[in-house]
């Protein structure tokens, strides 16, 4: 169906998104559109005539460019957040076009020639250190690329790319569906005994949305999406329940389901495709070509850095297990502690221990009160104000919000997604709808949007979040706040535009440590029926028990990150072995709880196979050195001040690393901040393993 163009939303970029319009009818037309105004600006710009210069050639592009990447962006937001089979076909349709556009662009000699002569231009001198830092980016990016590239070669790289879009994005959904898939409905309540009367609740509920009838029992309905999976693991008193779901949940997406949804041999052509991308541009590995726009510069500096955290954990980790098996032994009498029992026996034992329960600490955590404090926090430290506002959304559950500077300016606004739902892909993200730059009418304002996967109001009562949902919350928002309070003015160093991977989790680990703080938990708390807020014995025990386990979480993401490292540098993808061989020998070597054979971790390693993570897993570790290290300049001003809620620090936070963007090196954003070199010692500190 065509679209009269006056008509679609999608090619209005007068303002925010017009979600309430959305039709899947409109994404063709308009991004054949938008690719045509795109290829018309290329031309233009890779024109003999057109002179190497910021004004004639970058900035028209970048302008087309970006109404390409603002429509394609709703798009991908819309199917990661409301996927139907209407709006999953357009997208998948036009998906390709997008990839050979921008593979084109990527190997584009003649831009690339422009982009080398604007560098030698007497004018470059003049340019700003954010522009320069652009073209630095540009001619790197143009070289991974492709552009250097013989035709023959380039038009297999352009192949190449367009192959390993399609299967990412099959890779997701293969996830989403098969996570769909799969449901349990038990129809006696003495096999749910131990699951709290929230979750309880929701699950009667989802019973009943399926057609159970409210005079005669429905049943509990269990899924695999986290608000439903999660406490089955963590507090269903049977086991072989626990064993059922999980089991369940380890093998979505493999051999052991249906067939069509199996992501096995999509891993082992994504991987054969990457490795070939590699090689075409000249690097050994994929791993290689990952790091070449990071800031660790081998992959064995990467493989050292993770050895050398996993020597310093395992200790932690082995007193971890040696404890848990004790425990499931002794006081469960477990005569095996197996992989579908550790979180149960885990949260048995920190009850045990510290004398609370997650599900006790939820009731201080409603969600009006949550969000209150965490606009608190960022109004505290940046002298901000959070207020909610009015926009066009996807879902009636969406929140908008405005942040506006003390003058009342506003500085920009996010979209707060916070419940799971089935068309939703799992997990937390930040994504960027409207990136900060300078225009002809003045400064554009950044937008965001913000989304979790978290239980939603159940009874009449608000939602309830677990701390570690809070935690969560705070990670998005900080990555948000990377986008908002960005100062730079350039497209492509504004916000998290051009900065480095591996410290782009720096903003968003840094915020976690807040939800540690007395000071800041007491202003967001409240109990659901009482009101009272979070009494301080029990803050004080939570604290007690923050490192519980640290050990053996830390190796974990030490095997996720080791596995993603090996894999894409000196694993074979045309030979015999598979990533399921080599994630087992990286258990062998690395973990402490060995998970049972069939345990299918790839098949649904999202991160890595669609996330952009690939190669680049282990700076989620590598910044967290870097976050830990920032916020210990907090706590080093606390005696002084009173406390970490220190605007003075706040700001300087802001000034030199959330306001630089992507303008300058990572590494020099933090030495600003901090004046020197990071070091692993805070991070250690604040795992309990110094």
């Amino acid at each position: 169906m065509n679209t009269p163009k006056g008509n679609n939303p999608l090619l209005d970029f007068s303002g925010l998104p017009r979600f309430a319009e959305f039709k899947p009818e409109y994404v063709t037309p308009a991004i054949d559109q938008l690719l045509a105004d795109a290829r018309a600006a290329v031309a233009r710009a890779e024109a003999a005539d057109t002179p190497a210069e910021w004004d004639a050639f970058v900035a028209p592009l970048d302008d087309a460019n970006e109404r390409l990447g603002r429509a394609w962006g709703q798009v991908s937001h819309l199917h990661s957040v409301m996927d139907s089979p209407e709006l999953r076909e357009v997208y998948n349709a036009n998906l390709p076009k997008i990839t050979v556009y921008y593979a084109e662009l990527g190997q584009n000699e003649a831009l690339f020639a422009k982009f080398k002569a604007l560098k030698a231009s007497p004018g470059y001198a003049a340019l700003s250190a954010p522009r320069k830092k652009i073209v630095e980016n540009e001619l790197r990016d143009f070289r991974l690329g492709g552009a250097e590239l013989p035709a023959d070669k380039k038009v297999r790289f352009m192949q190449v790319q367009e192959e390993l879009a399609q299967l990412s994005a099959k890779f997701e959904e293969n996830l989403l569906d098969a996570t769909n898939d799969y449901h349990l409905v038990i129809d006696e309540a003495s096999e749910l005994a131990g699951i709290p009367d929230d979750v309880l609740a929701m699950m009667k509920a989802a019973a009943e949305a399926d057609g159970g009838q409210l005079d005669q029992n429905p049943g509990w309905k269990i899924t695999l999406h986290m608000p439903s999976y999660l406490p089955v693991m963590q507090y269903a008193d049977s086991r072989e329940l626990r064993q059922i779901l999980y089991r369940a949940y380890v093998t979505r997406a493999s051999e052991f389901g249906k067939p069509e949804l199996d992501n096995t041999a999509l891993i082992a052509s994504i991987l054969r495709l990457r490795r070939e991308a590699a090689e075409l541009l000249g690097f050994a590995s994929y791993a290689q070509v990952s790091l070449a726009a990071k800031m660790a510069d081998t992959p064995a500096d990467v493989l050292k850095f993770l050895d050398e955290l996993a020597a310093r954990a395992r200790p932690y980790a082995e007193k971890d297990f040696d404890e848990l098996k004790a425990f499931a032994r002794d006081e469960l009498g477990y005569d095996t502690l197996e992989a579908w029992d550790t979180s149960y026996v885990s949260e048995k034992l920190s009850v045990a221990r510290y004398s609370f329960s997650d599900q006790e600490v939820k009731q201080y955590f409603p969600e009006p009160r949550v969000l209150a404090g965490l606009f608190k926090l960022v109004e505290t430290l940046y002298g901000l104000h959070i207020r909610e506002d009015s926009a066009p959304v996807w879902h009636p559950d969406v929140k908008f919000y405005t942040l506006t500077d003390h003058a009342g300016q506003r500085v920009g606004q996010f979209y707060l997604d916070l419940y799971a739902r089935a068309s939703k892909r799992g997990g937390a993200w930040m994504d960027d709808v409207i990136t900060r730059r300078k225009t002809a009418d003045g400064i554009q304002t950044p937008v965001a949007y913000l989304n979790c996967n978290f239980s939603g109001p159940v009874g009449g009562k608000p939602a309830l979040f677990t701390h570690d949902e809070v935690i969560t919350l705070f990670h998005e928002t900080g990555h948000g706040l990377h986008h908002l309070l960005t100062q730079i003015e350039e497209l492509g160093v504004s916000g998290i535009n051009g900065v480095e991977w591996d410290a782009v989790e720096l903003p968003s680990q840094f915020m976690e440590n807040f939800c540690w703080e007395w000071d800041v938990l007491k202003h967001m708390t409240a109990h659901v029926d009482t009101g009272e807020p979070l009494p301080r014995a029990l803050f004080d025990r939570m604290l007690a028990a923050k490192n519980f386990q640290s050990g053996l979480q830390t190796l974990r993401q030490i095997e996720f990150a080791s596995f993603d490292m090996n894999l894409h540098d000196d694993f074979d993808p045309n030979g015999k072995r598979t990533a399921q061989d080599l994630i087992d020998d990286i258990r062998k070597k690395v973990a402490v709880i060995v998970p049972p054979a069939y345990n299918r971790f790839p098949n649904n390693f999202s991160h890595i196979f669609a996330g952009g993570y690939a190669a680049g897993y282990y700076s989620y570790k590598w910044a967290e050195v870097l976050s830990a290290d920032a916020y210990a300049l907090f706590e080093d001003e606390a005696e002084g001040y009173g406390g970490v809620l220190n605007p003075e620090v706040g700001h300087r936070f802001w000034s030199e690393i959330l306001a630089q963007g992507g303008a300058r090196p990572a590494l020099e954003s933090f030495k600003a901040f901090r004046g020197r070199e990071p070091t692993i010692d805070a991070l250690l500190r604040h795992n309990g393993m110094a």
